[in-house]
């Protein structure tokens, strides 16, 4: 068996074919009412903006993002639309989970990410959102990364890269990972699926942790800021001895 072989065996094992992306869309259906109870007339659309929306989701990865687009001309501050979505979401029974820019909840073995984030203008995808831990707010454009994801060619790769993350129960953030993988294999050919895997591994181990990624959306949101010095370099140490692997089985299983 070839490297790429065994790479694609690795893939078909953590495939969403098996009913995962029914499962999770079930989920979003069932979450759905919810939304729109407490959004009402603001609400402009419910829609995956994570690992199902970007064609990278892995089977036995329990995440669902879902982005709450609400209308340019919603009254409420964008902090105001964070909590009031938290408190909702409480009264409804869900147990909630403040994080970054999301509500975070447990439902039916998914954990769930609700993104409420408000429309720039009445046309455009361009978002505001309101950012917890700094009490501030940054604006994004979901349906950017999406584009920029789901077309990259590139998406056995961050797959397999996502797996050699969860493998090691490593702190990376996907879309952090997907702007690396995309950055090492600039101008690399698609198709070669283990040179590139292996591509990405060596620019992790010797330039990753002092590169500078920025969100493709609005060049003052830095992604690689998601994570400190320590935890980027624990990244490298790990990608390291990947490349000291004698077989892939070692790399990803």
């Amino acid at each position: 068996m070839t490297a790429d072989q065994y790479l694609r065996t690795v893939l078909a094992k953590y495939s969403t074919a098996n009913g995962a992306a029914q499962h999770a869309a079930a989920i979003a259906n069932e979450l759905a009412p919810y939304i729109r109870e407490w959004a009402g007339q603001y609400l402009v659309s419910l829609e995956y903006s994570g690992s199902y929306a970007k064609k990278t989701a892995l089977a036995g990865e329990a995440d669902l993002d879902l982005l709450i687009s609400l209308s340019s001309v919603t009254p409420n501050t964008l902090q105001e639309i964070y909590n009031n979505l938290q408190t909702y979401l409480a009264a409804k029974g869900f147990i909630t989970r403040r994080q970054n820019v999301s509500i975070g909840l447990s439902y039916k073995g998914y954990q769930v990410d609700l993104v409420p984030a408000k429309r720039q203008s009445q046309q455009g995808n361009d978002h505001s959102l309101y950012v917890n831990k700094k009490g501030t707010w940054t604006k994004t454009n979901v349906h950017q990364h999406i584009t920029l994801v789901g077309n990259s060619s590139r998406i056995a790769e961050i797959q397999i890269m996502k797996i050699w993350r969860n493998n090691r129960s490593l702190d990376f953030p996907s879309f952090y990972l997907e702007l690396v993988v995309l950055h090492a294999l600039s101008g690399q050919p698609a198709g070669q699926l283990a040179n590139n895997v292996w591509k990405v591994l060596t620019y992790i181990a010797n330039d990753f942790v002092n590169a500078r990624f920025v969100d493709p959306a609005n060049a003052n949101n830095v992604i690689s800021d998601l994570l400190s010095q320590q935890a980027r370099q624990q990244i490298a140490n790990y990608a390291k001895t990947s490349l000291t692997a004698t077989n892939w089985s070692q790399i990803v299983a």
